[in-house]
């Protein structure tokens, strides 16, 4: 596990502890179970498929621990229709705040000002921050390999499950790949990004392609720059894509989107 890694899941640790206190248990689950339903994240993707479109799950976000700020003018509910108006399948939010300067609130005015389903983007470390997913909003949550045990991510899926969300579990290699194929989701993503040098390559996704079953749906993430990369990685049949600085940098980060992936 990476430094950085290592560092945000003890800050977080640490925000679920004041988050308990300031809210117990039983008070965000009573939240997340008074929401409305939640929208239909994996249906959403599934129909792009069907329609042979690529699914594109557009990130809304402002900074990130490697590049610093990505976008100075940032208006999570003008973004979340720019990118509906331009195609987008589902969104995702940070709501990450010390490292990515994310909050809970981006993801409310985000979903609020759209109808697709919003994923909620951060580093899950306790049973709690399911019911806090909820409780804001989210229709999906992530749930990273390299920073939960198997149980934690199968109690978790299990949570999310009743709460009617959907999971994106992240792999960066084969081995974690193994591991997140024990989950029921059909939404494996796999990270380009080395947690560790934080150097991106996309045969990192291309190297895991044949190894899905077909009722798995491959979400690539990060490192996608150009309509080469799209078209490189859709040659070898990956059809699901999670992007967010190649779009976040430009003016209108829809119009990147719709140039990107046609």
């Amino acid at each position: 596990m990476s430094d950085i890694l290592q560092k945000i899941l003890a800050v977080k640790r640490e925000e679920v502890t004041v988050a308990r206190a300031a809210q117990p248990l039983a008070a965000i689950r009573a939240k997340a179970e008074a929401q409305p339903a939640p929208r239909d994240f994996v249906g959403a993707i599934r129909a792009n498929i069907a329609a042979a479109k690529p699914a594109v799950i557009a990130e809304i976000k402002r900074a990130s621990p490697s590049k610093g700020v990505i976008r100075e003018a940032f208006d999570p509910a003008a973004i979340a229709a720019d990118y509906q108006r331009h195609g987008a399948t589902c969104l995702s939010v940070l709501t990450d705040r010390e490292f990515f300067q994310g909050d809970a609130a981006h993801l409310q005015l985000a979903r609020r000002a759209c109808t697709l389903p919003v994923l909620r983007k951060d580093f899950l470390v306790d049973a709690y921050q399911v019911y806090q997913a909820r409780a804001m909003g989210a229709d999906c949550i992530l749930l990273i390999v390299a920073a939960l045990e198997l149980g934690q991510m199968r109690e978790m899926e299990d949570i999310a499950g009743e709460l009617g969300m959907a999971v994106l579990v992240e792999a960066h290699d084969g081995h974690e790949v193994d591991l997140a194929l024990q989950l029921a989701t059909p939404l494996i993503g796999v990270n380009n990004r080395d947690l560790r040098s934080f150097e991106v390559d996309l045969q990192t996704t291309l190297d895991q392609v044949g190894r899905l079953p077909a009722e798995r749906i491959l979400v690539t993430e990060s490192g996608i720059r150009s309509s080469v990369d799209v078209q490189r990685l859709r040659a070898h049949n990956v059809v699901a894509f999670l992007v967010g600085e190649a779009f976040m940098r430009k003016p209108s980060p829809g119009a990147e989107l719709a140039r990107l992936f046609g």
